[in-house]
């Protein structure tokens, strides 16, 4: 461990923000990076435990009171290289991941974590900025060609990983520019968008092709890419989003989380509008916004509503509201289900909870209210928690704009399954077991949000990890690759 004593010495400190009422007004990242002695000091709280829990909240595998050790001696190369060795892309996770690995920590029975995602941040950041980062090409090719299609973490990790190990590798994407649910799905006050090319770069140096514009099984069919490749891999998303099955919902003004947020990263992008928003322009500017839904996605459309100019947002969401603290006896290491505020919704935004929309209302077409009801949960007969709607609380909410963002039930069915052939589990993902990845089809594997459904970055990266040394293994007859 760095310092034997440094919890005992140094109290918990992260990085800090800008003031709302300044970074309202821009689009830019606004998160103010810690010095590099406070990090030091920081990274001396961690107590290398025994059993290092932090383990069991990390999906890729970090080794966290290594890369801690490493930054208190001031190693940064060194904690950069430990780093990359499980992870492909930290200045992702080290700016969109809710870190569950700090809510593993030992020290958050006490409520005072490690500081580990701003900590990883800053290695791969000083990286970077020294010019450590340079891409590592194999030293010669297997001959084997692999198609990703998806570049989201998934496909970008599976890629640079199957890249490395020597195979020809080329990355589908049906969107103009790559990066999925990163360039599309985040908004840029969360994750400046040239984190991803300068990764694109960097992986096309080591010898990947990318193609956008790209959607297979329409402008090429699977097939081809079977003829043309030894292995194809489904690295797509889950972006079939849940719909609001309620009396009202064809009215003008109600639209999916997923329509309203790309449109504002590409004009970001410089984009003219007719490219933005090639059927309409969704605006909050002006508007009483309505955001339908408590997750990540809905606090993306309160940031984003509130940058257009929004009159008013409120959030809805349909659980109750959690404790203000969870209860460590019953919860601790595991992710706990507690009351949190994120930067967005600090911004300004009502938030509601235990309500249903039972209706939209609106004239001439155009929605103009919601008609909401509150709800009572408990448990049910079989002991699972259900509600009931309370008498008398129904309620309108003056609603100009509506944000659908109540999650995703799965991959699209889109042209690439129907051609694909593969088979589907019980919730509509793609069916591939984590121990080699493959599909039900042959030469077709699936890693990601489209094998395991709706879920964090650093998951997509572990399974595109994973699924590249499937792969390789898969090609090769072994595989020298980490999992």
């Amino acid at each position: 461990m760095g310092k034997p004593t440094g919890f005992l010495e140094t109290e918990r400190q992260d990085r800090g923000y800008e003031k709302p009422q300044d970074r309202l007004h821009h689009w830019r990242e606004f998160v103010r990076p810690l010095p590099s002695e406070t990090l030091n000091g920081q990274a001396a709280r961690c107590m290398d435990c025994g059993i290092p829990f932090c383990h069991n909240g990390c999906p890729v595998n970090n080794q966290i009171p290594d890369f801690n050790a490493l930054v208190y001696r001031e190693q940064w190369k060194t904690a950069l290289e430990n780093l990359h060795s499980t992870n492909n892309f930290p200045e992702f996770t080290g700016r969109v991941c809710p870190a569950p690995c700090e809510a593993s920590c030992t020290l958050n029975i006490i409520d005072a974590p490690v500081t580990i995602k701003t900590i990883e941040c800053a290695i791969v950041d000083k990286g970077w900025e020294e010019g450590w980062i340079v891409p590592q090409m194999s030293p010669r090719g297997t001959g084997k060609r692999v198609a990703v299609v998806g570049s989201g973490p998934a496909g970008l990790a599976c890629a640079q990983q199957l890249a490395r190990a020597g195979h020809a590798t080329t990355v589908f994407e049906k969107s103009d520019r790559i990066g999925g649910l990163l360039r599309y799905g985040i908004p840029d006050f969360k994750m400046e968008k040239p984190l991803i090319d300068r990764r694109v770069a960097q992986m096309e140096a080591e010898g990947v092709l990318f193609r956008t514009n790209m959607e297979i099984g329409v402008n090429v069919s699977v097939q081809r890419l079977l003829d043309d490749y030894d292995v194809l891999v489904m690295a797509g998303g889950a972006e079939a989003a849940r719909d609001l099955d309620v009396p009202g919902r064809a009215l003008a003004g109600i639209h999916y989380a997923m329509t309203f947020l790309p449109q504002q990263n590409k004009r970001n992008a410089g984009d003219p509008e007719a490219v933005a928003a090639p059927d309409g322009a969704i605006s909050a500017a002006g508007k009483h916004v309505v955001v339908i839904g408590g997750g990540d996605t809905g606090s993306d459309c309160i940031g984003t509503s509130n940058r257009q100019g929004a009159l008013s947002v409120t959030q809805l969401e349909i659980m109750p509201q959690p404790p203000e603290h969870e209860n460590k006896a019953l919860t601790w290491p595991d992710w706990p289900l507690r009351m949190r505020t994120s930067t967005s919704q600090q911004e300004g935004a009502e938030r509601d909870f235990a309500v249903a929309t039972k209706r939209a209302i609106g004239t001439h077409g155009r929605l103009t209210a919601l008609e909401c009801v509150r709800l009572a949960w408990g448990a049910g007969p079989d002991g699972r928690m259900a509600f009931s709607e309370i008498p008398g609380s129904e309620f309108e909410l003056k609603a100009d704009l509506v944000l659908l963002a109540m999650g995703f039930t799965g991959p699209t069915r889109t042209a690439l399954l129907e051609q694909s052939g593969v088979e589907l589990d019980g919730r509509g993902n793609v069916k591939a077991n984590v121990a080699d990845y493959r599909t039900s089809a042959d030469k077709v594997f699936s890693c990601g949000d489209m094998r395991r459904g709706q879920s964090l970055v650093v998951w997509a990266i572990r399974e595109g990890r994973q699924c590249a040394q499937a792969v390789d293994a898969h090609l090769m007859g072994s595989s020298n690759l980490p999992r």
